[in-house]
């Protein structure tokens, strides 16, 4: 097993999400060549209601790299066409089917974590959509027991804006309150924290001062340890655009400084971050982690190239509300 490139600077777990159309297991020796110490995968297409009836046929050797290259947590990202809040009972009962068939197959993959958008209430109010959300986590997990090996369902913050919900942390907060009153024990659902969401939603992130703020609050309205996993974004948009458009790291609106203080934060001492940045099969993947090296240590990130901020990614990972 290689040494953890990472572990000198700050003893955090950083990783990435990673396709795995090349192959699983060649999947978790990029992973660890990049130096990076956890995963985020998707089980299935993203963009595609449909779902495998059956694991992959390399997934036991999947599982077995993961735990020999100390590549762990694993996360799974579901797919971007659920809608936890939509009033729409077609969409919104296929995303019910949807999720509890992600936390089946993330149970399979030995995945820590299954990490979902929340959606939007598509012009039927944020009282509504809450309700619906609340309905919807009650209902997966459900029928996906936790003594079946499920993983954490953890619901990822918005940039807000339009119908969008869980772009403020009150909201969040409103959410998780939903979600207690359906019976469902909290400890089965957490959130993550995508930082060029927060961005997008007016947290000014890029200053120290105001990372510490929004982790107060975060903490102070959630409870503490609520935060399982950061998606480590930079972000192309203006802060409080309510836009979700990915930068490299440290190449964005929000800079090194206010990143570096979060992956520092003792808050987030024991939380995996995953990067989500442009071109993670373009070969940016390996600069990103090497971008997060120099960062931690304090040092100077270089000028990317022209060509990088055209990179696969930088757009819009989230449906429009």
């Amino acid at each position: 097993m290689q040494p953890d490139p990472l572990a000198a600077l700050a003893g955090r777990r950083v990783g990435a999400h990673l396709p795995l159309a090349g192959g699983m297991v060649k999947a978790v020796d990029r992973a660890r060549a990049i130096g990076a110490t956890c995963l985020q995968v998707f089980a299935d297409n993203p963009s595609q209601w449909r779902r495998r009836a059956a694991p992959p046929a390399d997934l036991p050797a999947f599982r077995q790299r993961l735990i020999e290259e100390d590549v762990l947590p694993l996360a799974v990202h579901g797919p971007y066409l659920l809608n936890l809040a939509t009033a729409d009972e077609t969409i919104w009962s296929r995303t019910v089917e949807t999720l509890i068939a992600e936390l089946r197959m993330a149970a399979v993959y030995g995945a820590a974590f299954l990490n979902v958008h929340i959606g939007s209430h598509r012009g039927h109010g944020p009282e509504i959509g809450i309700s619906r959300i609340a309905a919807a986590v009650h209902m997966a997990l459900e029928a996906v027991p936790s003594e079946d090996g499920a993983p954490l369902l953890v619901l990822e913050n918005s940039a807000g804006g339009g119908d969008g919900l869980g772009g403020t942390v009150e909201e969040l907060a409103v959410i998780q309150d939903a979600i207690r009153r359906t019976g469902i024990d909290l400890r089965r659902v957490t959130f993550c924290l995508d930082t060029a969401h927060a961005w997008g939603a007016g947290y000014e992130i890029s200053r120290p001062e105001e990372v510490d703020r929004l982790l107060g609050r975060l903490e102070s309205e959630l409870g503490p340890g609520r935060i399982a996993m950061v998606h480590l974004n930079d972000s192309k948009a203006g802060l409080g655009s309510h836009a979700d458009r990915h930068a490299h790291v440290g190449a964005g609106e929000i800079g090194p400084i206010g990143l570096r203080h979060l992956v520092l934060h003792p808050a987030l001492a024991t939380v995996p971050f995953y990067l989500e940045t442009p071109g993670m099969d373009e070969g940016y993947d390996a600069v990103n982690m090497e971008r997060v090296r120099l960062m931690l240590a304090g040092e100077p990130l270089p000028e990317l190239p022209p060509a990088a901020h055209h990179a696969k990614g930088a757009r819009s990972r989230t449906p429009p509300s």
